[in-house]
């Protein structure tokens, strides 16, 4: 498939791509940077076990609730000014942590955390889908690996920060200011013009058209069909995450015998070859086409865990477990890269509830594998991860192959940062 060669790349577009890259790794850093300090949290409001797990609990439930709304804002304020101006709120909130003198409070806060990373996770991904139709070849899988950089970073910051004693209000207050601005240099970086100026003449006018006219009431039969594979296709990708950060150690003590040392292991060789995973993986979509990546992974998911399952060891867990995070790598970026190019979606539609169907997946697996394994046991309980990538397998027919390249002689240009762009004043950030 033709694509752009980094030597035609405008100079514009390569900031481009900069300034959605500080995004996602600022948006991963800002809540990371929180989860050390937890403890800290917890002794200042003397709070039991159960009150602050429930209170860390509001953050799913305010992204749920505030995770439909993305797409409006993002028509009419543009995914750009969404991202970046919503990760300078989000900093806010952060630092507002400590200020929580009540469980209430603190409830309450965490409940807006969850509420403005929703919005933004979609906007940052609309934004890279924009960047990246530009581009015309993969590059948002960098996107995601990024992410998960920053979230390591954001670990390590909290830790040290914990470590050194620093006050959690002076801790968050500097960390807000520092990747808050970060954000607000981006922004000046971010494509301008209408969420739809880098699709081909056809299919922008096919978007607007159907934008217009089209409400989720009247969606065709085939639309929601393809959404609802989508969401099993998320759903899927949420069970393999977190079965290594739930239950990789439970299941290396507790089934296999491993010590201590090295139950945390299976999260760290998931973690560690999903980030690999994404950080390589454009160019392995762009030689072979996302569709068929995804399914492969499916099928490596199925095969690692199969082994971590049928034959419990320490290497073959650890093995089994870095399979899973190679092949569920690509997977989300792909299902919200099918979900932006649906036709007759308004903009940001079905990006948004492919993200919400992922979050809902989050919160129901922990507790589906729990019931099956208080039911029989673990190693039973995580078939359910060997099903989950038989399921990749089957449903990863839906997905698009890959990124249409930018057509020659296409209208669908990419604006300077600071030229006048043609089209609605709402959507230019």
């Amino acid at each position: 498939m033709p694509s752009v060669s980094p030597a035609a790349v405008d100079p514009h577009l390569r900031r481009a791509r900069a300034a959605v890259s500080v995004v996602f790794f600022v948006n991963a850093v800002l809540y990371a940077n929180l989860v050390p300090r937890l403890p800290d949290i917890k002794d200042s409001l003397e709070l039991s076990n159960t009150a602050l797990g429930s209170a860390i609990a509001a953050m799913p439930v305010g992204a749920l609730l505030a995770g439909l709304l993305a797409p409006a804002f993002i028509q009419r304020l543009g995914s750009a000014r969404v991202a970046a101006l919503g990760l300078v709120v989000l900093a806010v909130a952060v630092a507002g942590v400590p200020l929580a003198g009540t469980w209430v409070v603190l409830a309450l806060v965490m409940l807006v955390v969850g509420a403005l990373d929703a919005v933004v996770d979609v906007a940052q991904n609309a934004h890279g889908f924009r960047v990246q139709r530009a581009y015309g070849r993969s590059i948002v899988n960098a996107f995601h690996g990024l992410w998960s950089i920053g979230a390591v970073v954001g670990g390590l910051l909290g830790s040290a920060a914990a470590g050194l004693s620093v006050p959690l209000a002076v801790h968050l207050s500097a960390s807000a200011a520092v990747f808050g601005v970060a954000a607000l240099v981006a922004y000046r970086f971010l494509l301008r013009g209408p969420e739809d100026a880098e699709r081909a003449p056809a299919d922008a006018a096919g978007q607007a058209s159907a934008g217009g006219r089209r409400r989720l009431g009247h969606l065709p039969g085939h639309t929601v069909l393809l959404l609802a594979a989508l969401g099993a296709l998320a759903a899927c990708g949420a069970f393999v995450e977190d079965a290594g950060s739930s239950w990789g150690a439970l299941y290396l003590r507790g089934e296999v015998g491993a010590g201590a040392a090295v139950g945390g292991l299976a999260f760290v060789a998931l973690q560690v070859a999903m980030t690999v995973g994404r950080l390589t993986g454009d160019r392995v979509v762009d030689r072979f086409g996302q569709r068929r990546v995804a399914r492969l992974g499916g099928a490596a998911i199925a095969l690692g865990m199969g082994l971590a399952l049928a034959v419990p060891s320490v290497g073959t867990t650890l093995a089994g477990f870095a399979l899973a995070g190679l092949g569920v790598a690509t997977l989300v970026p792909a299902v919200m890269h099918t979900a932006d190019e649906l036709p007759g979606l308004p903009h940001g539609v079905g990006l948004t509830v492919v993200s919400w169907l992922l979050r809902v997946g989050f919160l129901v697996s922990p507790a589906v594998v729990g019931l099956v394994a208080d039911a029989t046991s673990l190693r039973v309980a995580l078939v359910s991860v060997v099903l989950a990538g038989l399921g990749v397998l089957l449903l990863g027919r839906v997905l698009v192959s890959a990124p249409p390249p930018t057509p020659e002689g296409s209208t669908a240009t990419v604006t300077a940062p600071g030229t006048p762009a043609t089209g609605p004043a709402t959507t230019r950030p």
